[in-house]
């Protein structure tokens, strides 16, 4: 820490003096104090990186006043400074607040290097508490997170959204964090009191599909033993969340757009009109304007749905973002796994901060959760990264530009091809599986691999 600012209290002036010397060599600001009553009235008008601490002294000895030191300053690392060193000595002061403590006649050089790992443990511990702070007080909404100019149009964009009953497109890659928006729309909308239901649109066949929406009555189909209730009727008054909305087939799309419409359906094989009140919240991951085009997407319920879009920035274009992310992940999975983790070491969040991300926060989280459960210290080092960011090998395996083939559109999706082709090889075929490694839902690995066109062979 340069230019940290030590408080030095020892009763001995050739140990005041010795001291003042051998700190302000190294660039240190150093105050003396010969007491610890003197030394404790500095304290109301002068914070303290690190205090040297006398053990005894006349008066006040150093572990009388150490709890009132750590009082008015809690974040100060204190050493004790001690002629008579014990292990009960040491023991008790550590109890009491003491980072650590030496032993009279001390040598410069053990002494120098106990105040550096002293005030790098102090650097980590700010730097904790800034972003825990950042966390409470500025940069989340609801459960996102994000100090990052285009996380705050996001939030700019939810806040002015959620209170209204417009219907909204959330837009962004695999990963982004769609739910997370879609949820924290509602929590913070005067429906927040009722449902919030998740319809994953992908992962049924229309048929069924069309059943869990809008119910069935008793024998409208092979298997219909009783009346069922849709989510369209169980989230009344509520919301409900389309996640991946590009992969409802056109039959679904239409009666989706009458339910828009009119507000009303009827259950499959029935007869009777049921109205709702619901607020439809859709996510996309790919451009739904390319699909209309196809003849793949309804221009109509596109433009009903489109009546506000947020799009969630990738983690490439929010890197700023990675620290908080980061250490947020580390709390929950630290929480989760029993154990205690200050942080990661600078190397690691370069290494984070060149990393392509892409899957994305998903991709983050999974690789946080990986560390901590592998890790053996307090803090994370490159060590407990897998190869792929230990490694050139993902600089290599960027996409070439060909001649002038630098379209940004075609060299992703090269890059996703492959990503995808690689992952599917490592899983022997198994999509479920090349979907935890690519940290996905199944249901958008299974979409992506249509939209890329990937052939059966390789999925």
């Amino acid at each position: 820490m340069s230019h940290a600012s030590i408080h030095v209290i020892d009763d001995e002036p050739v140990i005041r003096d010795v001291l003042e010397q051998l700190l302000q060599a190294e660039g240190y600001d150093v105050t003396l104090s010969e007491s610890g009553e003197a030394a404790l009235s500095k304290f109301a008008d002068h914070g303290f990186d690190l205090v040297l601490l006398d053990l005894l002294m006349p008066g006040r000895g150093g572990l009388e006043i150490l709890p009132e030191i750590k009082k008015i300053q809690p974040s100060t690392i204190v050493i004790i400074i001690t002629a008579y060193a014990s292990v009960e000595s040491a023991i008790q002061a550590m109890k009491i607040g003491a980072y650590d403590y030496v032993q009279k006649p001390f040598k410069h050089g053990d002494l120098l290097l106990t105040i550096q790992r002293a005030l790098a443990h102090k650097t980590l511990l700010d730097e904790n508490d800034r972003l825990r702070e950042e966390l409470r007080k500025k940069f989340s909404f609801s459960n996102i997170l994000g100090r990052s100019r285009p996380m705050e149009r996001v939030f700019e964009l939810i806040k002015a959204a959620a209170p209204t009953r417009s219907t909204i497109l959330v837009q962004g890659e695999s990963g982004t964090g769609k739910e997370l928006a879609a949820r924290a729309i509602h929590t913070n909308s005067p429906r927040a009191s009722f449902p919030f239901i998740v319809v994953n649109s992908g992962a049924l066949p229309p048929d069924l599909l069309e059943s869990h929406l809008f119910g069935h009555v008793k024998g409208a189909f092979t298997g219909a033993v009783s009346e069922k209730q849709g989510l369209f009727e169980a989230a009344d008054k509520g919301t409900i969340f389309f996640d991946e909305i590009s992969t409802i087939g056109l039959e679904t799309q239409a009666k989706l757009l009458r339910v828009m419409q009119d507000r009303e359906f009827m259950r499959l094989g029935g007869t009777k009109t049921i109205r709702v009140d619901v607020r439809i919240i859709a996510a996309t991951n790919v451009e739904l304007e390319d699909l209309i085009d196809r003849q793949l997407f309804r221009k109509d319920l596109y433009y009903r749905l489109n009546v506000i879009k947020i799009i969630l920035p990738p983690l490439r274009e929010r890197r700023e973002d990675i620290p908080l992310l980061v250490k947020h992940f580390l709390d929950v999975f630290a929480r989760e796994n029993g154990k205690t983790i200050e942080g990661v070491s600078p190397d690691v969040l370069e290494i984070l901060d060149r990393h392509s991300w892409p899957g994305n926060v998903r991709e983050l989280e999974n690789l946080v959760e990986r560390t901590v459960v592998f890790s053996r210290d307090k803090v994370i080092t490159r060590d407990c990264l897998p190869d792929l960011f230990r490694t050139p090998r993902e600089a290599a395996a960027a996409p070439a530009a060909e001649g002038d083939g630098l379209d940004l559109k075609e060299q992703t999706l090269a890059f996703q091809r492959r990503l995808i082709e690689t992952a599917l090889a490592k899983a022997n075929g198994v999509q479920k599986t090349a979907a935890a490694l690519l940290g996905v839902k199944p249901t958008t690995l299974n979409e992506m691999i249509k939209r890329l066109e990937i052939s059966p062979d390789r999925s």
